[in-house]
Formats: structure tokens, sequence, C-alpha cells
């Protein structure tokens, strides 16, 4: 753990790159929460704070993916306008979760959130297989998206971090659309869940301000250079990041 008397500069440096790298991820993969997360936590701020308190940061680092998947979402904005009611609710019952409940019961469910998330994703494809014969229009699959979506939407309240990789797993399943496809939903339902995050959280208060500013500037520059990288890569090697992502956080949760 980093020194607690750590100077303000030094401090704000590593917020600063913890915000470009968690705008990256969030560009690539999703989880730029993995990075601010634990570097607030290394910083010894509170677990539930450093929670808030990145929720509000790297909320620029998803404006990359709005504008880099602009053309694969074109053809999306009546699913996403169907969307939007259960990540509202979904989001509001996630933020009250975490400010009315335990610091210690925080820190327990998340591992478990998170590697669930990994292995669900890291199965899609030969899930997403075996579900061939129904077709995508199947009333089964647009229940089962909507009450996916809500069910992350509470997660994402909750915690963010993660967030991308449970949104990619529950499209995966029960949406016929390409990974570029499913990156640009995924940016969009991610910004609209970390929004309603962020407003009820600044309203609410016990943010570590100085980290929120320093990340806020470095994931808007971060977001943008990720949304480049992003196509530019084989879709089995986003796939490949993402697990990845997930599995190396969830060990780290769960040792620490």
């Amino acid at each position: 753990m980093l020194a607690v008397n750590l100077a303000l500069g030094w401090r704000l440096a590593i917020y600063l790159v913890a915000g470009v790298a968690a705008g990256i991820a969030n560009g690539v993969a999703g989880g730029g929460t993995f990075i601010t997360f634990p570097t607030m936590l290394a910083l010894s701020v509170p677990a539930v704070t450093a929670n808030v308190s990145s929720t509000v940061g790297v909320l620029p680092s998803y404006l990359g993916g709005l504008r880099g998947f602009r053309a694969q979402l074109k053809t999306q904005h009546d699913l996403i306008r169907s969307l939007i009611p259960v990540c509202l609710a979904g989001t509001g019952i996630g933020c009250a979760l975490l400010l009315l409940g335990s610091a210690s019961q925080f820190r327990l469910i998340v591992p478990w959130l998170i590697g669930s998330a990994t292995v669900l994703f890291a199965l899609s494809p030969w899930i997403t297989k075996r579900l061939a014969n129904i077709e995508h229009d199947h009333p089964a699959k647009k229940w089962a998206l909507q009450f996916g979506i809500f069910a992350v939407a509470v997660y994402g309240g909750y915690f963010g971090a993660g967030l991308g990789i449970m949104l990619l797993a529950i499209m995966a399943l029960t949406l016929p659309d390409d990974i570029f496809t499913l990156q640009g939903l995924r940016s969009v339902l991610s910004t609209i869940i970390n929004l309603v995050a962020a407003v009820i959280f600044l309203v609410r208060g016990h943010l570590e301000t100085s980290a929120v500013i320093m990340i806020f500037i470095g994931a808007f520059l971060g977001g943008w250079l990720g949304t480049l990288l992003i196509k530019r890569l084989d879709p089995n090697v986003v796939r490949g990041l993402i697990v990845a992502m997930g599995v190396a956080t969830t060990i780290k949760l769960a040792i620490s």
C-alpha cells in the first residue's frame, strides 16, 4: 500500500495516470474502474468512497465509444430506447443498495460478481451455439435481454468495475450482432448507467474530490485513445482482452 502521507502532487499524478489507463481500458473492452478503484484503495481511500469516486471520474471515457461506434449504432436506436427504462430503474436500486449497505459486505461480494461475469462472457460463444435453434426475435430472448440489462444496471449502480464485461455477456447471449456492434451498445448503456449513478453520487456527496477531477481529465483522453485502438483489433483478440481483464481483477480483489 502506498504511503498515506504521499505528497499531493504525486497523488494527483497517480490519479491522472490511472484515469488515462482506465479510459483506454473502457475504450478497448470496458473495466476502467478495475484500474481506478484499486489505485484509490492503494492511496488509502475508503472502499465505498473509492467506488463512488471511480464511477464519477471515469464517466468521460465512455464518450469515445459513443463517437467511435456511430456507424454500428445507426440501426440500434429502437433497441437502445427500449432498454433505457430498465437501465434507469436498475441503477437507482443499485445505488440505494450501495449507500445503505455496509462497507464490509461491499468488499466481500465484489470479487464474486466480477468473476461470474467473466466466466459468462468467456463461455458466451459456446452458449450462443447451443441456443442457435432459437430465433433471435423469440420472446424468451427479448425478455432475457430486458431482465439481464436490468440486473446488470443494479450491479452498475452498486459497483462500476466489470460493468462493460457484464453488459457484453448479456448481449452476446441475447443479440445476433457482431462484437463491434455489441461494443457500441455497451458504450451507450454504460454511459447511461454511469451517468445516472454519477448524478446520484454527486448529490449524495462523500467523493474524493481531487481523485475525481484528475481521473475525469485522464479518462477523457484515454477513452478516445482506447476507441481508436479497438477498431484495429481482431474480434477474438478483443474477447481475449476482456476475459483476461476480468480474471486479473477477480484474483486481485479476492486476495486483497
